[in-house]
């Protein structure tokens, strides 16, 4: 009751004649008020989980998933908050995965020495009908069973997909099977041009043919 009157009194008498008055030391006082604000103020640096979460969390979503605890921990600490690594650790093994970076793979392959057929197409992408030129890629698809290889071919008139292969590798059979589903679903006149890249491997390598 001492310290709150003195507390309360400071602002129109001297700290030193109230504790006179009242029979306590100025250190006393000192003291206690230090104690009040210490026990009053939060830890800083020291966040609860539920708040250092939400703080993994947006760097988490700001990083695309591809931070590892050691990076979190290292960005939390740039960004002023206080915390443990292990406690980073945890709390990510817990509620927070890293979306690890996947590795390239290459589906064009222009070192070989097999035939290519000759670039029929020359940059034209504006053909006057459908059926006229098709063009076509392979592209792949991470899943959680492997990869697997999808090739499209697309008429360049339309833009429309004609056909389309997916298979977990990349075999001949994988641009074959597009090619046949292309044409057995538009039944194209002779001489429509089929243009691709040098694709991968080369046993299925191919630039632009036309057909019979």
């Amino acid at each position: 009751m001492k310290y709150a009157f003195i507390e309360r009194n400071r602002r129109y008498w001297p700290v030193s004649v109230l504790c006179e008055m009242l029979g306590v030391s100025p250190s006393g006082y000192h003291q206690r008020k230090q104690r009040a604000a210490s026990t009053d103020r939060p830890h800083r640096g020291r966040l609860s989980d539920d708040a250092l979460l939400a703080h993994i969390k947006a760097i988490h979503a700001g990083a695309k998933g591809e931070y590892g605890w050691p990076r979190m921990w290292k960005e939390l600490l740039a960004r002023g908050v206080r915390v443990g690594k292990e406690r980073v650790r945890k709390l990510m093994v817990l509620h927070v995965r890293a979306r690890h970076k996947r590795k390239y793979i290459a589906t064009t392959n222009s070192n070989h020495d097999l035939p290519v057929a000759p670039n029929l197409l020359q940059r034209d992408f504006s053909p006057a009908a459908p059926n006229q030129v098709w063009t076509s890629d392979i592209t792949y698809v991470a899943t959680v069973e492997g990869w697997l290889y999808l090739v499209v071919i697309i008429d360049l008139f339309s833009r429309q997909v004609v056909g389309w292969s997916m298979q977990p590798h990349m075999k001949a059979e994988l641009v074959t099977d597009a090619l046949r589903m292309a044409w057995f679903r538009r039944r194209p006149e002779a001489g429509v041009i089929v243009h691709t890249d040098r694709l991968n491997p080369p046993s299925i390598a191919v630039t632009c043919f036309k057909t019979p």
